[in-house]
């Protein structure tokens, strides 16, 4: 369901435009244009011809044809309160189903390279994970959120800590800023989230796959850069071998830098939740890979946004450890906290009570919590394997004893009877 926030510049979005003309679309938030208005698009030729050829056809012959008496243009989105909505969306069709052979030759390409035989399937592993967050500057009833780079790296506890807020700036799709967010999601799931989060945390210790956050909306008070940022970062990821991918390497060369904690007015503000950010030697070595003037697009002031402003940036480092705290305490609230995994469980004694068994964040006996050796050879996550495996083992003991019963039916048709019987072994 795609928001195409850029397709109102005529000939901009190609993509879109393309989709716009095919038949069979559903749309929302687009105004209806009555079938006039094409004939009057149509002999404006100037504006006219900045749409892609694909846009130009459709409108061409809403104008030629009585019926539909109205047609859906890519400039126009609906009418709300007489401004264009922020909000457009569209049902996109899969590009992989419009276009098979794309597909088909990228799925090739990559069995020959890896000479594969033909009945193995190809499995195209995640190698990279990216989530955006967008960002806000302060506004009328909004706390500034704007204090991350381009690019983040945030170690278990920091990342978590984030994860647990789920904070995001004011978006077009939302009823505010705050209000979306993955453990929004919590009314429609039937477990607990403190179950989601821990599901994650293993997920990511197991894998053991960073995790960079990149930019979205605001960088900020002075840059908005709305989708470009997340946009951008994977083209850059995908021209990276995997060596400059890790947190390590990229440190040990100048590719990230720590934020460090700040002291104002007396007051420590822990800027340090933001992990580590990008600098420009990672902008020059590996955004030189896409862009021809890779400084020019991610100045100083972009990299480190407190050169912007350092109120603003104090403001948002408080409205992100603020938002933190508020969050891990409803778990304490409803009592999931207890059923938490160990490092989640110290993590949010910390958000909440500044401390964990007298340690804070940056203690090297509360980081290990989170380190993957420790994690793995530790006797609750052992514990959790073999509730697992007993789970599993009650499971297929359950279904067998079922397949077993039906097999006993006298009008079992043969064919399910064989199927079943497979099923079996």
């Amino acid at each position: 369901f795609q928001r195409p926030d850029d397709a109102v510049i005529r000939g901009y979005d190609h993509q879109t435009e393309a989709d716009f003309a095919q038949s069979g679309q559903f749309f929302s938030n687009y105004e209806p244009l009555p079938q006039a208005g094409a004939r009057d698009m149509v002999e404006d030729i100037i504006r006219f011809e900045q749409f892609t050829p694909p846009m130009q056809q459709l409108i061409r012959r809403a104008a030629a044809t009585l019926r539909p008496a109205f047609y859906v243009s890519t400039a126009h989105p609906r009418m709300v309160d007489g401004k264009p909505t922020k909000n457009p969306r569209y049902l996109q069709t899969r590009t992989d189903l419009l276009d098979p052979r794309s597909e088909y030759l990228a799925e090739m390409g990559a069995r020959l390279f890896r000479r594969l035989p033909a009945g193995t399937p190809v499995l195209n592993p995640v190698n990279a994970i990216l989530p955006g967050r967008r960002n806000n500057p302060a506004g009328k009833g909004l706390r500034p959120l704007a204090v991350y780079g381009p690019v983040h790296y945030q170690e278990l506890p920091e990342l978590f800590a984030d994860f647990i807020a789920s904070l995001t700036g004011k978006s077009p799709s939302t009823t505010g800023a705050g209000s979306e967010g993955a453990l929004t999601k919590s009314p429609f799931n039937a477990l607990l989230p403190i179950h989601d989060l821990g599901d994650a945390l293993l997920g990511l210790v197991e894998s053991g796959m960073p995790v960079f956050g990149t930019a979205a909306g605001h960088i900020g008070r002075k840059y908005r850069v709305e989708h470009d940022i997340s946009i951008l970062i994977p083209e850059v990821w995908s021209r990276m071998h995997l060596h400059e991918r890790e947190p390590e390497w990229l440190l040990d060369h100048g590719c990230l830098e720590s934020v460090r904690d700040i002291t104002s007015d007396g007051r420590l503000i822990p800027a340090s939740r933001l992990g580590y950010r990008i600098t420009a030697d990672f902008v020059q070595r590996f955004c030189g890979r896409v862009l021809s003037d890779p400084l020019s697009v991610f100045p100083e002031d972009m990299l480190r946004p407190e050169k912007q402003s350092m109120e603003d940036f104090i403001a948002g480092v408080d409205h992100i450890v603020e938002g933190q705290q508020k969050a891990a305490r409803y778990y304490f609230e409803d009592g999931s906290a207890d059923q938490a995994i160990p490092p989640l469980r110290a993590l949010l004694h910390i958000l909440v009570h500044g401390q964990w068994q007298g340690c804070g964040m940056k203690d090297p006996a509360f980081r290990q919590l989170f380190d993957r050796t420790a994690i793995m050879s530790s006797d609750w996550y052992a514990a959790r394997k073999e509730a697992a495996a007993a789970r599993d083992a009650a499971h297929r003991a359950r279904c067998q004893s079922n397949i077993r019963a039906a097999l006993q039916s006298p009008g079992l048709p043969p064919a399910f009877r064989s199927i079943l019987q497979q099923r079996l072994v």
